[in-house]
């Protein structure tokens, strides 16, 4: 038997093991930071869902909205809840009750039927042209100042500059209409 032989394929194979063994430590060290990057990311998934109409890009995360999604959604709430006539007045209570919180449906059913009736008894009209959208995405509201005109029998009977706050929630997967309500035009 050659002991030199022998001692030079014994220090070859450790050396392998040892080159091996980092190789298989380098892994397992990507695996852990893999599963790290995993987990981190679990709580941060963004659900992609579309407003009545698309005019920018967004996200929405699991309880929040982007500023951008909070302006489309606004825009059309206002656009509901101010621009109407006698002839389009249920029809838009009937779609922006779809968007509102659950515990707030028959407040705001209550509240548009009330208007729906006086805006039929008046024949008015009432129209709103946004003018600044100030969209708050921590407190996940927005608030709309533009000016509301009002139309009784085709003549114009107030032309006021407003601002509305609008607030939103975020449950099931999908933006709710937490409130509706007129502010003071230069407050927040």
């Amino acid at each position: 038997m050659d002991f030199e032989r022998l001692n030079g394929d014994i220090k070859e194979m450790r050396r392998r093991n040892r080159g091996l063994g980092l190789a298989v430590g380098a892994l397992a060290a990507g695996q852990i930071l893999a599963l790290v990057v995993i987990l981190n990311l679990l709580g941060t998934v963004r659900t992609v869902v579309v407003p009545p109409s698309l005019n920018k890009t967004f996200w929405v995360t699991r309880d929040q909205a982007s500023n951008e999604y909070l302006e489309q959604m606004g825009s059309f709430i206002a656009w509901l809840v101010l621009d109407v006539t006698p002839a389009s007045i249920d029809w838009k209570k009937d779609i922006l009750l779809g968007y509102v919180e659950p515990d707030q449906y028959g407040p705001l059913r209550t509240r548009q039927e009330v208007e729906a009736e006086r805006l039929k008894r008046i024949n008015a009209a009432t129209v709103f042209a946004p003018q600044q959208l100030v969209p708050s995405e921590e407190g996940q509201s927005i608030v709309i100042r533009g000016r509301l005109r009002t139309l009784v029998n085709g003549f114009e009977t107030g032309n006021d500059l407003k601002a509305y706050r609008v607030e939103f929630s975020y449950a099931g997967a999908r933006m709710h209409l937490k409130s509706f309500k007129e502010i003071p035009h230069a407050g927040n």
